[in-house]
């Protein structure tokens, strides 16, 4: 069984530096071995962005791949905690935010761009509670952005 680390160099993917905070709030906040995370957003200096509105400037792939791209700056984040994802026991929640068109009714679908990432690196414990949801505006203009909860090993 291969790890997150080693799943994420076979599959080629360099992660983004961590996003800075944007305001007053941190990057993520530690109790023990649960961590939660704070919002990123669908944008990367290093790894590019998406930004508008899903079902209007983008399109659903579109919208899958800023949801990839997200969970990317998420990881990021989780692999500044601790030096190694390897130390992240499972992803517990994923809260997903979609910048989309009036009636979207696809938010799921793109939010699958960060999960099936999670899942593909952990495995069974990158399976995550979840929700996703169509917004009629993120910071930026972001195309995605999403929260998420992790534990971390002991």
């Amino acid at each position: 069984m291969s790890s997150p680390e080693s799943k994420l160099a076979a599959l080629n993917i360099t992660l983004p530096p961590p996003p800075q905070p944007g305001g007053n709030y941190l990057p993520f906040r530690r109790e023990g071995n649960l961590v939660f995370l704070a919002g990123v957003i669908s944008a990367s200096a290093t790894a590019g962005e998406y930004l508008g509105q899903v079902g209007d400037e983008l399109s659903l792939d579109d919208g899958y791949q800023a949801a990839k791209l997200c969970a990317l700056n998420a990881l990021a984040v989780m692999k500044s905690i601790t030096g190694s994802l390897d130390d992240v026991e499972k992803i517990l929640y994923v809260g997903g935010y979609v910048n989309a068109i009036p009636a979207y009714g696809k938010s799921p679908s793109v939010i699958n761009g960060a999960s099936d990432l999670f899942v593909e690196l952990f495995g069974e414990d990158g399976q995550h509670a979840r929700a996703a949801v169509a917004v009629a505006g993120l910071p930026k203009n972001a195309a995605v952005e999403i929260q998420v909860n992790l534990k971390l090993k002991a």
